[in-house]
This record gives C-alpha cells, structure tokens and sequence, in this order.
C-alpha cells in the first residue's frame, strides 16, 4: 500500500495529521521531537512517528508514496528533489516558486503529482475563485461587454482583539518579510506596484458580514492570478486583487514596526527582522487555548458601465474551536483532501497550484462542510433598468 509521510508538526499541521491518521495506517509522521508528535495521535489507526532525519526519510519512501511538507517554504525543494529520486507524490500548501516550477517537465514525465498552494490563502481562495470564474461564464452574460472586479482577501487575527490587533499562529518572520514583498494589483483598470504594500492600505467591508469593515492590502503580484484564473484576455479588467485583511486600527497599532522596516539599512534587513521576530513571538504569540478567528471573502463582480449586472462571492468565517484553531484547520484539511485525491488518482501530473477541476472543487468544499467548515456562497443583489 502507498504510504503518506507528512513532514512537520507545527501547529498549523494538527487537524489535518490527526484526520489522515485516523483514516489511513499508513500515514506516517516525521517530525523533530516524536514525543510531541505522539502526543497528537491517541486513537488514531496510524500511530507510526519517526524522527525526522533525511537519510531515513529517503529510505522510507517508495514509488507512488505521498510526501507533504509542512516544513519551512525553504525546505520545499529540497523534499521536491527527494520525492523525484523516489518517484514519490509530493504536496505543500506554499505558493509555487520558481525553483518549484522548473521541475514541472520532470515531476510530469514520472507521472507524479507535484500539488501546491492548497491550504488557505494560498488554497481555498483559488477554488472559490475558479468557481466564481466558471458561474460567469456559464451565465447568460458570459458574452457581454462588461467590466469585471475580482476581490479575494484573506486574514487571521484573534477572535477577542487585543490593543496589537493580532496575534502570531508561527515565526513572525514571514509576516515582516510580506509587508516588503512587492505587490502588483489592478485598480481603475490600471496595474498598480509597491514595494510596500501596506503603504497601499485601503478600508475594505465584506458584503456578506453585515458589511463589518477591515484594512486591507495587496499581497505579492496579483497579476499571474489572471492566466492562473483562466480569465479571458477579452475582459475587461477594472479591479483584481488578491490582498490581505486586517482589523480595524491595525496600522495604527504596528506604527512602530512600519518606522523600524522603513529606517532599516537594506543590508541589515534580515538580522532586523528576525530580532523583531523573536521579539513579537515573545509578546503576541497565541496562548494555549485561545482562540483565533479567520475571514476570507472572494468576490466577482460584473458591471455595465454604473450598473452592477453579476456579483457572486464566497466567504469563511471561522474561529477556534474544540477541533482546532481556524488557521489551523483551513490550512491542513484542504491539504489532507489533496493528499487523498492524489492516491484516488485523481489529480494530472505536474506541478499544480490547487485544482482548477470543478468536480474536485465541489467535492473537496463539500467534504470541508461535511467537517464543519461553513463555506457560504452568496448572490448579491444587482441593479436593474437605470439602477436608481
């Protein structure tokens, strides 16, 4: 039987090792200290912990075998590499770097199945967007002269705010790091860059929570998300984002970290931000038992010219609970779904970023909700005659 190795057991792995395990004898997890990993798998089927040493790793798998990383994004290549020597799946829920991408040609000439980007954000938002796409198109308007806004913004933060308006689920770094990433989005039908993107903090209200209001900024380049989308060239594109939410009085409370990142020398950046990290995890990292809260909305929004003629969105609103911490679950599970698609043969080989397949969106969104994720679809309500 093809055996599951899951490499990692942060916190943000838990729901979805303890799903697989108690599903699959096979699964196996590999981890840095096995007593902790233990501990995470009473009554599970599998109960196979190993300490997580690559010589082993590699001896273990076998062709045909699934391999997640739930490791740091730097370790990806390296279990990427090692799956192609087993001949092995492999599954993260990173987003697809270039390095990642190269090996395409040769993940796909062994039949393998290399999928990506297929936690949360990136992960569900991709699957909401594809569906969002598809609705159009299969709508009685796909054919019109229309400009089309495509909004999809994710974030995590405590369910009980505290005067920092937030709290960190792992290292701090890579949220530092993001608030320098360069970001590309489109606004006014005009493509839009920064170096700083919570420079271009905006006020952003989810239509389908009563309107509650965040800040939000662009993350990374939303631009390669239009091909991704499978977005015609022949639309119209007034608005596409894909950004990230905050709460209210957020750039307030972390004035002080934006002065830090502005005045820091770009040669001292990464000593800069990893002391800042080490500092914030000590103040501002989850408590045990606290709960934690997670809003994505993902919208798709038609007009002719004022006149709003489609708009479809999704939206998860979740918090922590007696099965896991919001975060936590939407990253892990859709990663469980993807690793059991993988030994149903059910996903092409290649490097992949989530599905772009309707049937498997469907059936993973309904397994999430059979879990007692709420994933709710909403249809807003449009202009009609002269939309006064």
């Amino acid at each position: 039987m093809k055996q599951i190795h899951w490499l990692g057991n942060g916190l943000s792995s838990v729901p979805g090792i303890q799903r697989l395990a108690s599903r699959h004898n096979t699964f196996i997890l590999w981890c840095r200290r096995t007593d902790d990993g233990r501990k995470l798998l009473p009554g599970c089927k599998s109960q196979d912990v190993r300490s997580l040493k690559w010589d082993a790793l590699e001896e273990s798998v076998s062709k045909g075998d699934v391999v997640v990383s739930m490791l740091p994004a730097s370790e990806h290549i390296r279990v990427a590499k090692l799956c192609l020597k087993c001949s092995a799946h492999f599954v993260s829920s990173s987003y697809v770097s270039d390095e990642m991408r190269n090996l395409h040609h040769s993940a796909k000439s062994k039949q393998l199945t290399f999928i990506n980007e297929i936690g949360l954000d990136p992960g569900l938002d991709h699957l909401l967007a594809h569906d969002l796409i598809e609705r159009f198109k299969k709508s009685d308007l796909a054919d019109g002269d229309y400009q089309h806004s495509f909004r999809s913004y994710c974030g995590g933060f405590p369910m009980v705010p505290d005067d920092f308006k937030y709290k960190f689920s792992w290292s701090p770094v890579g949220v530092l790091k993001a608030l320098n990433a360069h970001a590309s989005w489109i606004v006014d039908s005009t493509v839009r860059n920064s170096n700083s993107p919570w420079r271009a903090l905006s006020r952003y209200s989810v239509p389908a929570l009563d309107g509650e209001e965040f800040q939000a900024y662009p993350n990374r380049d939303s631009i390669p998300f239009l091909r991704q989308y499978h977005i015609p060239e022949s639309w119209k594109i007034s608005e596409f984002v894909r950004g990230t939410l905050r709460l209210d009085g957020w750039a307030e409370a972390w004035a002080d970290i934006f002065q830090a990142i502005d005045s820091t020398p770009l040669e001292k950046t990464e000593i800069v931000l990893q002391e800042m990290s080490n500092e914030l995890w000590k103040k501002h990292a989850y408590q045990p038992g606290e709960a934690d809260r997670v809003v994505l909305s993902v919208e798709h929004e038609v007009k002719q010219g004022d006149k709003t003629v489609w708009h479809h969105g999704y939206h998860i609103d979740e918090t922590g609970n007696e099965r896991g911490s919001a975060m936590a679950r939407l990253v892990s599970l859709p990663v469980s779904l993807a690793i059991e698609s993988i030994l149903e043969g059910a996903l092409p080989a290649g490097i992949l970023a989530a599905s772009n397949d309707a049937q498997q969106i469907h059936q993973w969104l309904d397994t999430l909700r059979s879990l007692g994720e709420v994933i709710q679809h909403t249809e807003h309500p449009v202009q009609t005659g002269n939309g006064s």
